[in-house]
């Protein structure tokens, strides 16, 4: 999704600033989602915690949804769209989620951080947007970050390492059928709709899955404390998605896109707090390699491209 204000408008110095300020926050807030997940994910499948943050965030959408007199506005032709994005986000989330019971969390949301990467390199593909050889060395630079953080992580966890990519790509994906949406319908519909089709989808897979012992997909009747833990899930998740709806509506996108690399720094301050977990010297490099190439393909796209391919909504951040 592009950015929320209305096309052809420029928002005010002051407005900017707003904006900055609450993508700051919603960064900072974001790792609270991964850390309550990790925390349920010791005895609830990730199925079941993705479905949790699914339903929290609708009914956390809903009075306004409700308020804006817009919830009619969907035919069926965006609702198939939707249920196709509802089904993109449901994977990743399902992939984000499972890492996080075998990786750290900083590790994951680092190797999830290739999606701005892939995202301009499938934008150059299906989108035929110009993309000149600096950003196509820029993403290879990246990838290899990518792999300092993977290559020790897949000999401790396997092929789990590789699900933050995956997650990353379904992202990518996502965001370039946003771009379809974005000028002609409300995000807060958007993200709504998104939601109430991310909890079908899970519910049918958790309904598939009962009784096949897999931690992915067999529900399971959580603890108080679990309970606890898929609230804050989806809590959290609508808290940090509404401060970044306010914020895309308050600066443009490609602005905003650089603080969204803050989101490693904060998730490795909440997993050290919390778990103890703390990246070694290979991964900091990996990680310092996945940011430099980031900000370097945000920044050529703020100064050459007309539409960035960066210019998505809140879903390019982390699951």
């Amino acid at each position: 999704m592009s950015s929320n204000a209305a096309p052809g408008t420029s928002n005010t110095p002051s407005e900017v600033m707003l904006g900055l300020i609450l993508m700051f926050v919603s960064v900072l807030l974001s790792p609270i989602i991964d850390i309550f997940s990790k925390l349920a994910i010791t005895t609830v499948p990730s199925a079941q915690i993705t479905a949790a943050r699914f339903g929290v965030q609708a009914l956390c959408m809903l009075p306004i949804v409700l308020w804006r007199h817009n919830l009619t506005e969907i035919t069926w032709k965006q609702s198939f769209f939707h249920a196709i994005r509802g089904a993109i986000i449901t994977v990743s989330m399902i992939s984000f989620v499972t890492t996080l019971k075998y990786m750290a969390v900083a590790d994951a949301i680092a190797i999830f951080f290739v999606e701005p990467i892939i995202l301009t390199i499938l934008s150059s593909i299906f989108l035929k947007e110009k993309i000149g050889w600096r950003r196509y060395t820029a993403c290879g630079v990246g990838f290899f970050g990518a792999i300092l953080i993977i290559q020790p992580s897949f000999q401790e966890v396997g092929y789990v390492a590789l699900l933050p990519v995956v997650s990353a790509v379904c992202i990518a994906i996502s965001a370039m059928m946003n771009r379809a949406l974005a000028q002609r319908e409300d995000p807060w519909v958007m993200q709504f709709h998104m939601g109430l089709w991310g909890l079908l989808i899970c519910a049918i897979l958790l309904y598939l899955g009962r009784g096949s012992g897999s931690d992915v997909l067999d529900p399971v009747i959580p603890d108080t404390r679990a309970w606890l833990y898929l609230l804050g899930v989806g809590v959290s998740a609508a808290i940090a998605g509404i401060f970044g709806v306010y914020a895309y509506r308050s600066a443009p996108a490609s602005t905003l896109a650089p603080l969204q690399y803050f989101e490693i720094v904060s998730a490795t301050a909440f997993a050290w707090l919390v778990f103890g977990d703390f990246p070694d010297a290979l991964k900091w490099l990996g990680i310092s390699i996945i940011m430099g190439s980031g900000f370097y393909i945000i920044w050529r796209e703020r100064r050459f491209a007309s539409k960035p391919v960066s210019d998505t909504s809140e879903e390019t951040r982390a699951p």
